[in-house]
């Protein structure tokens, strides 16, 4: 019995493999920007510099995987060199972007999608799958690229293109530099995701088509975990919470002759189908705040009106440091030092139920306080 059960096991995992990430042996970091630091999208790279270059990716990381396999394309910094540092704040669902680039020649001259460009997915909450219509009309083997014989015949294309492609993940085309046309294209029907208030960009260059020079490009994104075609109204945010586990990945598409097709195509995910596929994108933590922009102790909290006829609150303790001792004022004359109390308020009837609430926390490094005035509102 035991061995039917293995083999039916096995069989689903083929059938049915479940969502992963490339490049399982690292983790890129996502830099925390402080609430008051917050990058401006001007081009300049002076907000960033704050980033150590332990969050900066390179060309080391970089595979040429437009060549055949087995083909090595080398590195050269003098014809292309790439530095990317991504970044987000505490708060809002926006993932930053520096990206610097140095090539020896800029191919941006033509009017279609033949131009040098900086390539992403993001998928934040790394549902994985297929985000592109061949892949999503393509439901058992999810590798086929212009095989047509392994298409589902009764999924049309327009119908996975409506339907699906970008919804559960992004891919954004950032043409560096865009030339009389937008900054990106947003492979999908939702095109509000590149738009404010859901991105923004700014790029400092140079130089004309055809010659050298470095390109600054700053921006950020919005990651959604649906962003439909219908419009932003049912649109979902992925929501971006500290040490959580994203999905990203890019490529740095390179042209050399705006009369010919042959391109790089330098890639973090080191496998060609990222582009269309979320399980092929690598993993990206969002990491706490750096030591230096961290108090020793600072006091947070949250609350939660459990049942509001019987006046119940669950109060939440978020404070940051190491702490021995709460204390918690709840603003009607009682007290806790609970780390996570619930309080059922007991004011007569017809009594505003509005209520000022302090916690103060304490340990080897100080005291912190934190008063909420009149957030926590319960019955009268």
């Amino acid at each position: 019995m035991f061995r039917y059960k293995l083999i039916l096991c096995l069989l689903l995992l083929v059938i049915f493999p479940a969502s992963a990430l490339e490049r399982p042996e690292v983790t890129f970091k996502v830099f925390q920007f402080p609430a008051n630091m917050i990058p401006r999208i001007d081009g300049n790279d002076d907000d960033w510099a704050m980033v150590p270059d332990s969050y900066a990716i390179g060309m080391d990381q970089l595979e040429d995987t437009e060549v055949p396999a087995g083909t090595v394309t080398p590195r050269d910094p003098k014809k292309l060199d790439v530095k990317v540092k991504v970044g987000w704040v505490k708060g809002l669902n926006r993932l930053y972007f520096l990206y610097e680039a140095s090539k020896d020649y800029w191919d941006f001259s033509r009017p279609d999608l033949h131009n040098d460009i900086f390539e992403v997915v993001v998928d934040g909450d790394l549902s994985g799958g297929p985000l592109i219509d061949m892949y999503h009309r393509d439901l058992w083997t999810q590798q086929a690229v212009g095989d047509m014989s392994k298409l589902d015949p009764r999924i049309s294309s327009s119908d996975a293109y409506f339907a699906q492609q970008g919804a559960q993940a992004q891919n954004y085309h950032i043409f560096t530099p865009a030339l009389d046309k937008d900054w990106a294209m947003d492979w999908g029907c939702a095109q509000y995701t590149k738009e404010l208030p859901y991105a923004n960009h700014a790029l400092k260059y140079n130089f004309k088509p055809g010659e050298p020079g470095k390109l600054v490009l700053e921006f950020w994104i919005t990651p959604f975990d649906y962003a439909g075609c219908e419009g932003p109204e049912r649109a979902v945010e992925s929501v971006l919470t500290e040490n959580k586990l994203i999905g990203l990945s890019w490529a740095v598409i390179a042209y050399n002759d705006p009369n010919s097709n042959k391109r790089q195509f330098w890639n973090l995910s080191h496998k060609q189908t990222f582009f269309g596929n979320a399980s092929d994108l690598v993993g990206f933590r969002l990491m706490p705040l750096e030591p230096q922009f961290r108090k020793e102790i600072d006091a947070h909290w949250s609350f939660k009106v459990v049942d509001m006829d019987r006046r119940l609150v669950a109060f939440k303790d978020e404070s940051e440091g190491e702490i021995t001792s709460w204390k918690w004022d709840f603003g009607d004359k009682t007290a806790s030092t609970e780390q996570n109390p619930m309080h059922e308020y007991k004011d007569k009837p017809g009594q505003e139920g509005i209520y000022s609430v302090t916690l103060e926390v304490s340990g080897p490094k100080g005291t912190s306080r934190l008063t909420k005035v009149w957030d926590v509102h319960v019955r009268g």
